[in-house]
């Protein structure tokens, strides 16, 4: 995924911008497959879980699909052209030091913690950081602000650490350990705008 590229039968193809990866899980059965390694794992900017339609929902689900499946009419919205644009404002939005410092301490948290075998990486820090950037984009702002990481921060590292073993006992899932770094990291303050000076 990080080369963007795939061998077959020892011939290297590049794959096309913009290449991304989207996978789903099934976390109970693994009849047939195995749980990714931590490596690979790390790989995936966020983790996101979607549990059960509502019963509206699931209703609105199977009327859809009476007569035929929604995927026969899906068209495209945008082009690979407008992705790239977008990738590329997204790089664009400011961060502070502040905020990047608060995303350092994060990802330092979960290395330090008692309850994690193994912390997230600096990769960790940085899909952090760019998730950040997206979502201060997603809602117009040109600046990425302490609750938009917060906002994201079990999305992106809690399936880049491993519990540890004391921690499974007391069922402690990475999802509340990572919840529980972010309730106990001191949020920065101040305007995080380009134009106010970092201190």
């Amino acid at each position: 995924m990080e080369e963007r590229q795939v061998t077959v039968d020892g011939v290297t193809h590049a794959m096309p911008k913009p290449y991304m990866v989207l996978a789903t899980q099934n976390p109970i059965e693994y009849e047939g497959t195995f749980p990714l390694p931590e490596a690979q794992l790390d790989r995936f900017l966020l983790r996101m879980r979607l549990g059960y339609p509502s019963i509206n929902d699931e209703i609105r689900i199977m009327d859809d699909q009476k007569l035929h499946h929604p995927l026969e009419s899906l068209t495209s919205i945008a082009s690979s052209g407008d992705v790239m644009q977008m990738c590329e404002a997204v790089r664009q939005v400011y961060i502070s030091d502040r905020v990047k410092r608060y995303v350092v301490e994060l990802s330092t948290r979960t290395r330090q913690s008692q309850d994690v075998y193994l912390g997230a990486s600096p990769r960790g820090s940085l899909s952090l950081a760019r998730a950040g950037q997206a979502r201060a984009a997603l809602q117009g702002r040109d600046h990425v602000l302490p609750d938009d990481i917060k906002a994201l921060a079990v999305a992106v590292l809690a399936h880049r650490i491993i519990v540890s073993a004391a921690a499974r006992l007391r069922d402690l899932s990475s999802d509340k350990i990572v919840q529980e770094i972010v309730l106990s990291t001191p949020v920065p303050g101040g305007s995080f705008e380009a134009a106010a000076k970092d201190k």
